[in-house]
């Protein structure tokens, strides 16, 4: 069954275009940015987008000034945290994402909004990921308000959800917010 979703998904993002997606994340950013919770964030857990994913490159640059970023990096098959100190610091990994350099975030506990993405996610703020299980063992770690992001196309009423997969406390899109 998430293998069917997830392919799914991957169909329907093909018929939009990269502009599409672009104006569809910078739609997403601004519902974010009023929130309170990112208003009252000083640490932020992101991600570094590749293509057809929410696009996350300027949302980090934008608030980088103002906000600790911390980004995922891969390391032995689980997610590490490392703190964004421009692009200009960072480097391509195996799966071809730009992922920071430098030492590790362990502090999880500083980290007070994480922003995490998707194939899917339903209204009962359940999350289908790409079936690798990084977040799932990254999100139990943290006391961080979640935020999944994601198309509206990538939304469902509901998902396959197992005992292992932690739900979100809210989900956004580019046309609504869901509690």
């Amino acid at each position: 069954m998430k293998h069917k979703l997830r392919k799914e998904i991957s169909k329907t993002r093909a018929i939009y275009s990269e502009e599409q997606l672009k104006q569809f994340s910078e739609d997403i950013f601004k519902i974010l940015e009023q929130t309170q919770v990112f208003s009252d964030a000083k640490y932020i857990l992101a991600y570094y987008s590749f293509p057809g994913e929410v696009f996350t490159h300027d949302f980090i640059e934008k608030h980088t000034k103002n906000k600790i970023i911390v980004l995922p990096v891969v390391k032995n098959d689980v997610l590490v945290l490392k703190e964004f100190n421009g692009v200009g610091k960072m480097e391509k990994s195996a799966f071809g994402i730009l992922e920071p350099v430098g030492k590790e975030f362990t502090d999880y506990s500083k980290i007070d909004l994480a922003i995490v993405p998707g194939m899917s996610f339903d209204r009962s703020l359940n999350r289908l990921g790409r079936g690798k299980a990084y977040y799932d063992s990254l999100l139990p770690k943290l006391t961080a308000y979640l935020i999944g992001i994601c198309f509206s196309f990538q939304l469902r009423e509901n998902i396959p959800f197992e005992s292992h997969d932690f739900p979100m406390n809210c989900v956004i899109t580019q046309d609504e917010i869901i509690y």
